[in-house]
């Protein structure tokens, strides 16, 4: 590629994603006839640039396939026009707001090449053109002096290193305060721009000349240790653990993150509790965030009156017309009629589904109004199935709203909250166990005292993505009914998945002989013969054993590294499931080959893209904003011209991503057993030949082989299957929940002491 140079004012512009600054437009040279210009075609991030206004830009030229030759922008920079014809060309270009071509001629006829100086210094003077008058003249200078804040911080926020994407959000964010921002303290920039990380903000304050250990660097830092701590899941950590995590990532002495956190904890960021002798570190809004929860938990949880005897005589009747419920089932269905707050946990084959649409019908005969949800949109669409009624993501449930804006005070939330609760007597709430701390949060608020909250959950599956360990902590706090089924019925016990569940879960080792139709293992001892018969599996034998295409069935490995790792397979199963051809897309983002037909996965939420939903017609009939963690789709195009790519998710809801936000999808034709939670699939492999210990354990190959409907295969070593049943050692995460709870309980009884 060559470098090269070109200027000219901004003839046109014919397309701009407002999100990032990505522009394509073209240039005019200005020593042409007017009607005769050469124009040269430039594509790159451009911060407010207008049609009309004069530049110089660098970059590579090169040959586009579908639009020719072009320049690919690296820099640039804006030039005051100094001639009379550039003058006009930039005023008329619609720049400035009340300034057409007509006016734009005098105004250049008037004052020449002193125009602009005209503007910035004395624009009273602009009130003796015809058609101006003093107060257009007031409003044309302060439009002129707001693009040129506007440029002047762009390059002062480029001169640290900042691309023009992350520029752009810098300056939308704070404006002519971001000056100040960066010379007093960079960190905030980790702290109030997404995808500015510590890291990022540390380089950034490296050039700013902030010292190794500035107290702003090394409070960012142990605020950075916990909120990553919070990707781990945990809600808190001890004392020694986060002051181990920030000494390290910051290379100061202990003493000196010692002495800082008890000034972030003085300054209120963080929150200090001791509990047993141990200091227990809280990112302030998780601490409050655990301590909501247990508030509104308790608040919920009324008794409300009912006749039993009654209640006995309608279970009876659906028993009648064929709905078998055990005793355990039964009791359920009661308390769910009598308690403000109920948990039904149990795992698979014990009836969760069938109790809780005996539930629904019973709420239902009484004249309730039930809302369904679920974590995920594949767990609220398998609920709507077996239900027989709407059901909704809990985001959706809550009416998400992304805060898209310029405004500072514009973010994520939810429009249904304690000022505007959900409208229902009743919610149940499926797959709970994949409800993080904020998540409930957010359900909480929605819900009045006097709405019955109904939560199933199988309790031993891995716990939430997000932080805490909500299902878990609350049925440990004891503080409302917990029905835990444990009946295995008939039909369920005639599935080899189910049953083989079960015995994991007990502890108890399962037989792999492969004398069933449902649950296999094939011994190898080596990750290429894995590898070889994973792919085997996936592209031949199992799509026509359980009616399904290579898609639809999952890998589900327990690592990310490795050759049997995730990132590893999803290269080799992208060879064969998506080959390379002529016809498809493909670019790379971060090291990660992504492809036109690609199966993916968000990785983190995003609650601002924007989806929507289009019929065969090409017409729109739902949109909407959000894509979550673990939702998985297709790509349809990668758009070099543009810069985005395109996504089909599952329901048909199609999102357009950005480059830049192209870390938070990854392939998934593998996918770790953590990410497969809340989902079923026809088929899922489960390549098992080694990794960390801690990783290897009951309750990740419990949550694996759940998740199949029809066949789960086993493929590795049967000594590490046998192990991982045997230990019992899952990873530790910290979360307060029960104690908040048992606490808030014994404060409410007088017993707290």
């Amino acid at each position: 590629m060559l470098m090269t140079e070109a200027e000219g004012y901004v003839d046109r512009i014919t397309f701009r994603n407002e999100e990032n600054g990505y522009t394509v437009l073209y240039l005019a040279d200005p020593s042409q006839e007017e009607g005769k210009e050469k124009e040269t075609c430039c594509v790159g991030f451009f911060s407010f640039v207008s049609e009309g206004e004069y530049l110089l830009v660098r970059g590579n030229e090169v040959i586009h396939r579908n639009y020719g030759p072009q320049i690919q922008v690296e820099s640039y920079e804006e030039k005051t026009p100094d001639d009379e014809f550039a003058i006009e060309r930039y005023l008329g270009s619609g720049a400035i707001k009340g300034i057409g071509p007509a006016l734009a001629a005098r105004i250049a006829r008037k004052f020449g090449a002193d125009t602009f100086n005209i503007i910035e210094k004395e624009p009273e003077r602009l009130a003796e053109v015809k058609g101006i008058s003093m107060k257009m003249a007031a409003s044309v200078a302060e439009q002129f002096s707001q693009k040129r804040q506007m440029r002047h911080a762009m390059m002062f926020l480029q001169d640290y290193g900042i691309s023009m994407n992350m520029a752009v959000k810098i300056y939308k964010y704070y404006k002519d305060d971001v000056y100040e921002v960066l010379h007093k303290n960079p960190y905030r920039l980790a702290e109030d721009i997404q995808g500015i990380g510590f890291k990022l903000a540390d380089t950034i304050a490296q050039k700013a000349g902030f010292h190794h250990d500035s107290r702003y660097r090394v409070q960012a830092g142990i605020i950075y240790a916990l909120q990553q701590s919070g990707a781990q899941g945990h809600c808190y950590l001890p004392e020694n653990e986060l002051v181990d995590a920030a000494t390290e990532l910051l290379m100061v002495d202990r003493e000196i993150v010692a002495h800082e956190t008890d000034a972030l904890a003085l300054d209120k960021e963080i929150v200090i509790q001791e509990t047993g002798g141990e200091r227990r570190l809280y990112i302030s809004r998780l601490y409050y965030t655990e301590l909501n929860c247990a508030r509104m938990l308790l608040d919920l949880n009324i008794h409300f009156p009912a006749d039993i005897k009654e209640l006995e005589k309608r279970i009876n009747l659906d028993q009648q017309q064929g709905i078998v419920l055990d005793d355990l089932q039964k009791q359920a269905v009661c308390h769910a009629a009598m308690d403000g707050v109920l948990i039904i946990t149990g795992g698979p084959g014990t009836g969760k589904t069938t109790t809780i649409n005996t539930i629904i019908n019973i709420l239902e005969e009484e004249g309730l109004e039930v809302l369904l949800a679920a974590p995920t949109g594949r767990a609220a669409k398998r609920m709507s199935e077996t239900s027989g009624r709407e059901a909704q993501t809990i985001h959706r449930l809550l009416e998400i709203n992304g805060g898209i804006g310029d405004d500072k005070s514009s973010g994520l939330h939810f429009e249904r909250n304690e000022l505007q609760p959900l409208e229902a007597d009743a919610i149940i709430v499926d797959e709970f166990s994949m409800v993080d701390i904020y998540l409930l949060h957010a359900l909480l608020r929605a819900i009045v005292p006097g709405t019955r909250l109904i939560m199933a959950g199988d309790a031993n599956q891995l716990p939430s993505v997000g932080p805490g360990n909500v299902l878990k902590d609350m049925i440990q706090s004891g503080f409302c009914n917990v029905v835990k089924l444990n009946h295995i019925f008939r039909q369920a016990a005639e599935s080899q998945i189910v049953t083989n569940a079960h015995k994991i879960n007990a502890g108890i080792q399962i037989k792999l002989d492969n004398k069933n139709m449902d649950f296999f293992h094939l011994e190898r001892d080596n990750p290429q013969d894995v590898t070889n018969v994973v792919i085997q599996l996936i592209m031949k034998n199992l799509p026509p054993y359980v009616n399904a295409t290579p898609y639809d069935i999952q890998v589900l490995a327990p690592v990310r590294k490795g050759l049997l790792g995730v990132e590893n397979l999803n290269k080799v199963l992208q060879d064969y499931m998506n080959m390379k051809s002529p016809g498809k897309k493909e670019k790379v983002f971060h090291g990660v080959l992504f492809r036109e037909n690609d199966k993916v996965m968000q990785i983190k939420n995003n609650y601002q893209i924007k989806w929507t939903k289009i019929n065969r017609f090409g017409d729109i009939y739902d949109d909407g904003t959000g894509v979550f963690n673990g939702d998985t789709g297709v790509i349809k195009t990668i758009s070099e011209i543009e810069e985005t790519v395109t996504v089909e998710f599952e329901e048909g809801k199609t999102a357009k991503y950005n480059f830049s936000e192209m870390d938070e999808l990854e392939l998934a034709y593998a996918v770790t057993i953590h990410k497969s939670q809340g989902s079923e699939y026809p088929a899922v492999i489960i390549p098992v030949l080694g990794g960390p210990k801690i990783l290897l354990n009951r309750n990740l190959l419990y949550t694996a082989v759940t998740r199949a409907r029809k066949c789960v295969t086993l493929v590795g070593s049967s000594a590490i299957i046998y192990q991982m049943i045997e230990n019992v050692n899952e990873q530790k995460r910290y979360s307060g929940l029960c104690q908040r709870i048992v606490e808030m309980e014994e404060r409410d009884s007088g017993e707290y002491i």
